[in-house]
């Protein structure tokens, strides 16, 4: 008999409801779409860094529905900075040297 992985990485008080209202927007493993693609390029232009995704994060992954200066289209929730950003939701979450942070 196999046990299930350890998660390694916080999980929100919600997150039966977000993952429920996440499948609801049935977004997951869509196609490229230009107005996300904008936005991602937009938003690396105005913080001034070389990348940025839209990121939704489901149970074990943060799949990218648009990214600007990446190739890969997801990767696991456990290397998530996403899967602690939604710990708060409506929160800035900032990481200034993810190197120094023990999370990452």
């Amino acid at each position: 008999m196999t046990s299930a992985p350890a998660i390694n990485y916080p999980l929100p008080g919600d997150e039966a409801s977000r993952l429920l209202e996440l499948d609801e927007l049935q977004l997951l493993d869509t196609l490229p779409e230009a107005v996300y693609d904008d936005i991602a390029r937009l938003a690396s232009v105005l913080c001034g860094t070389p990348m940025a995704t839209i990121t939704l994060v489901d149970s074990n992954r943060q799949w990218f529905k648009a990214k600007f200066g990446m190739d890969d289209s997801e990767t696991p929730r456990s290397m998530s900075f996403c899967a602690h950003a939604i710990l708060a939701p409506g929160a800035i979450f900032e990481v200034t040297d993810a190197a120094a942070d023990p999370r990452f």
